[in-house]
Order: C-alpha cells, then sequence, then structure tokens
C-alpha cells in the first residue's frame, strides 16, 4: 500500500507554487488533455466537469475566488454589502466586450440571472433567496434578497453563474440556439474550432479587459479516449498539461517523477468533492435505512483510499467535506466491519434480493473501485448484479433514477448551502438531473435544518445547524459516504501560474505563461 505521508512528498516535490517572482513571458502554445469529452460548451446550459473545464476560460462570472475561498474581481470590479445583508452591490468593469465586439452591461448581467434560473440548476438553487436584481445604470448591478442568505457572495464564479450574452439569446429557444456551438463570451480566450474526437481549439481574445492578459496565444485541449494514450501524450511532449482525472491514479507518482514536471493538488478548493455512492431510498431492499447502514459497514474504504485510489483521498466521515467550516466530526461512526454488516442485513430482513450497482464509467481507477465494492458487498451477503454503462447512459440511468446503488461524486460549493443540501432536501427531487437529490431522501427535519442553515446568523448559528444535520444524515445513511478525492494536475514545470484560483485549470489560463 502507498501510504498518504508517501504520497503527499509525491504531491509536494518540485511543485513551484501557483504565483512566482518571475516576470510573465507572452507568447506560445499550451496544450492540455480533455477527459472525457464534453457533450457541449455552453456553460448556462451544460455543466460537467470537461464543459467547465474549458468553457471556464471562454465565460466569465461577476467574481473569481482565491484558494481560501475568498471573492474577488472578476467582471465585477467592486461590490459593497448592506447592514442588513440583503442588498448586495456591484459596480462592474467599463470597458469589457463580449468576444463578437458588443459591450457588456449590466443588462447581461439581469439577462443571465433569468436565463440560468431555467437552464442551471445549481445556480436556479442559488437564487431561491433572490427577491428581485435591478441595473440603476450599465455599470451597476442590485441583488436584494428575501432574507441574509449567508453564502451569497460564494455563488458568482463562472461554473456557477456564468454571463450569457443577452444580444445572442434574448427571445430565442436557449437549447437550440445557433450559439451554443460557437460559444461567445468575454473570457481570456475565444472559442476557435472543435474537431469532434480530436481537438478544441482556444485562441488568445486580443481584447480582453485585463490589460497584458492572457499571455499564451492559444489552448489545445487534445481529446485522447486512452488512459495510456494520454499518459503517453505527457511524456512524449505532445501535451503539457495533465489536470485532475486526466490519467489513472496509479500512474501520478510515476509521471511527477519525470524531468521538470510539477503536480500540485491545489485549485479544487471550492470543489472539495466528495465519492459517494445513491442509495435507492425509494424501493427495494436499498429503501430500508438498516440495509444501507449494512453497506456502509460492509465497504473497506481504507482499501479504496490506499489501493485504488494510491492515497489521494481521505475518509469521508458525512455529507459535509472536511475542509468546510461547518464540518464536524461528531456523527456516528462507520469502521469496516463485515460482522457488523451481516448482522444489520439480518435485522433488515433482507431476503437475498439482487442488487444493482452501477459503477461511474470515467476509467480504470473507478472501475476498480467498483470492483471492490462489489467484492464487498458479495462478502457480506448481498447480491449483487453490475450494471455497465458508458458516460451517456450512465446519466440516464441516475437522472430516471433506474439504479439500485450508484458511484458518483459532488462538489461542496464551500458551502453546505450551495453543494450539500441539494442532495437531500426534498424540494431537490425531480427526475432528469444526476446532480440533485437522486437517491429520493425525504425528512421534514433535514428540509428545515437545510433552509434554517442558510438564512440564520451568525456563523456560529448557522455552524450549529449544520452539526445537526449532519448527526441525523449520517444516522439515516441516504447515501454512502466513501472518499474526500484528491484530484492531482500535472504539468510542465515550465508552465507558470496555471492554478491561481480556487477552481484551478477551469479558469486558469488567464494568468498562465509559458517560461521559454
Amino acid at each position: 500500500m502507498i501510504k498518504r505521508a508517501v504520497v503527499s512528498i509525491v504531491m509536494m516535490m518540485i511543485f513551484s507554487g501557483a504565483a512566482t517572482a518571475q516576470e510573465p513571458k507572452a507568447g506560445g502554445i499550451i496544450n492540455v488533455v480533455l477527459q472525457p469529452e464534453p457533450p457541449a460548451l455552453m456553460i448556462g446550459i451544460t455543466q460537467n466537469g470537461p464543459a467547465q473545464m474549458v468553457a471556464g476560460n471562454i465565460y466569465e462570472g461577476l467574481l473569481r475566488y482565491g484558494p481560501n475561498l475568498e471573492p474577488r474581481p472578476g467582471l465585477a470590479e467592486s461590490w459593497t454589502v448592506s447592514d442588513d445583508a440583503r442588498v448586495y452591490t456591484f459596480k462592474l468593469k467599463s470597458g469589457v466586450e463580449w468576444h463578437d465586439g458588443r459591450p457588456f452591461s449590466a443588462a447581461d448581467v439581469l439577462f443571465s440571472v433569468e436565463f440560468l434560473k431555467q437552464t442551471h440548476p445549481r445556480a436556479r438553487n442559488n437564487l431561491l433567496q433572490l427577491e428581485k436584481v435591478e441595473a440603476p445604470d450599465d455599470l451597476t448591478v442590485v441583488f436584494t434578497l428575501k432574507e441574509p442568505f449567508g453564502p451569497f457572495l460564494s455563488i458568482f464564479e463562472v461554473g456557477s453563474m456564468p454571463m450569457i450574452p443577452k444580444h445572442l439569446y434574448e427571445g430565442t429557444d436557449y437549447k437550440t440556439n445557433p450559439a451554443n456551438n460557437t460559444p461567445i463570451g468575454t473570457g481570456p480566450f475565444m472559442f476557435k474550432e472543435w474537431q469532434k474526437g480530436s481537438f478544441i481549439r482556444l485562441v488568445k481574445n486580443p481584447k480582453y479587459h485585463v490589460k497584458g492578459k492572457p499571455y499564451v496565444d492559444e489552448v489545445y485541449w487534445h481529446i485522447i479516449p486512452d488512459a495510456s494514450g494520454r499518459s503517453v501524450a505527457f511524456e512524449t511532449g505532445k501535451v503539457d498539461i495533465l489536470p485532475a482525472g486526466a490519467v489513472e491514479n496509479f500512474d501520478v507518482a510515476r509521471l511527477g517523477k519525470l524531468k521538470d514536471v510539477c503536480v500540485t493538488g491545489a485549485g479544487w478548493e471550492l470543489f472539495s468533492p466528495v465519492a459517494l455512492l445513491w442509495l435507492n431510498n425509494r424501493a427495494g431492499p436499498t429503501s430500508n435505512k438498516l440495509f444501507r447502514q449494512a453497506v456502509m459497514f460492509a465497504i473497506d474504504r481504507n482499501f479504496a483510499r490506499d489501493v485504488v485510489w494510491n492515497g489521494l483521498g481521505r475518509i469521508a466521515t458525512g455529507p459535509v467535506a472536511s475542509n468546510l467550516a461547518f464540518y464536524t466530526n461528531d456523527v456516528p461512526k462507520y469502521d469496516f466491519d463485515p460482522g457488523k454488516a451481516r448482522a444489520l442485513l439480518k435485522e433488515s430482513g433482507y431476503d437475498g434480493q439482487k442488487v444493482r450497482l452501477l459503477p461511474l464509467p470515467y476509467g480504470e481507477t473507478w472501475a476498480r473501485w467498483g470492483e471492490a465494492v462489489r467484492q464487498n458487498l458479495l462478502d457480506v451477503g448481498i447480491n449483487i448484479e453490475m450494471v455497465a454503462a458508458d458516460i451517456p447512459g450512465y446519466g440516464q440511468k441516475l437522472s430516471n433514477w433506474d439504479f439500485d446503488i450508484g458511484f458518483t461524486y459532488m462538489a461542496q460549493y464551500g458551502d453546505p448551502a450551495l453543494g450539500v443540501g441539494r442532495i437531500y432536501t426534498s424540494n431537490q427531487i425531480a427526475k432528469g438531473s444526476p446532480f440533485n437529490n437522486v437517491e429520493g431522501y425525504s425528512n421534514p427535519e433535514i428540509d428545515q435544518l437545510f433552509a434554517d442553515g442558510a438564512v440564520a446568523t451568525p456563523t456560529s448559528k448557522r455552524k450549529e445547524i449544520y452539526e445537526k444535520a449532519q448527526k441525523i444524515l449520517v444516522e439515516d445513511v441516504p447515501v454512502a459516504w466513501m472518499l474526500e478525492l484528491e484530484f492531482p494536475t500535472i504539468t510542465r514545470c515550465r508552465i507558470k501560474d496555471l492554478v491561481t484560483t480556487a477552481i484551478g485549470v477551469n479558469d486558469g489560463f488567464r494568468d498562465a505563461w509559458i517560461d521559454r
């Protein structure tokens, strides 16, 4: 087994850090692996990881976020908050243009809010407390909330609330608009070309509103379906960057030891992804709490961390990631205990009924994890049937609730009100999305706690509320929490300042440059 200490050394070795004292150099092309190929790049409609990774450099949000989740200027250069924490006033940067030359203004912000309410489930949920949004002038936007909403300043990153060009979408069918095929944003890079199955090409925005940036001329996103092929492409110099998840975990340490290669786990602070198993609460054995508790005791998560993930992760103790301010460890514990799992299965009345397990089709690491969990569950007497699916089929099965147990990982977005509540509150039970309350858990007390936690003041009161919610959820086991995942980014060391924010590569090419 690779111990965490060893992996930490690998992760830290020769990494030069996000900031550098050198003067950035202009010019050059950066080649990046993209895995898997996204279905589309219109980030207001398509929000999967690969789409955000590319389109986060085409579109922009009002704010960006530092590694400690502190808000930074984006399309908004400044902001103020009223004393009652209900009115947020943003001053927009002047002189910002869309890639087609049209001016960006407050009207685009107002339009984006209404657009995203219809197309973006996460944005829609984040805006539930919004009473109204107004534009006193072309460079001022005022958001008025129904009541204080603790994480409101955290909802404006490009993936959660991208700005959409009103002049291209107003009065159209958003999902069939031809502009979706040639995305136009305000970001540092412009969409140039997409050869399906081969590459996506972005080029420098010569009129970008941040003087002197971006530094590089082009970014090529290479689509290489085979994991070993992606590793070879990096080793041979075809690509310069392997974003998180681009290669299998067992290759990270080997590639990190190559000459002039840097590895970092930074750039995921906003997401804090937690891997979990959806457990269908609606019907079948998984609808029984005792059965779900048995699943938690049956799975060897230490093996998953140390062997399957090569030490790149932490054991998840519940619904909230340990790096969030509202985390508590004071919850029921589920150590690996097959004997207790068998006893709970017997108590639940489980009679050997077939239980379908849906792996995540994201490569060999996830396939191995699926097999490990399958074996753990078979060992305690659960009759497991593995169900194979490609990426579209996997998403469809989850969206249609056609599963018993299913792998996933979910981002936390820095606050339980943004990334956690959507998994457990009953108002998020809706077919058609694999990113809401897919398991069908419904508990009025949890609904109320998450509603209260979002609006309570001060922060200490929010923490008290969320700690109570965590204890209830960990007792009920609506899902099986697995690992807090670590996703390393591997680069040539000559690529500087790529990871400077809490979403890393997703908006990193604005600042990146090549030390040639």
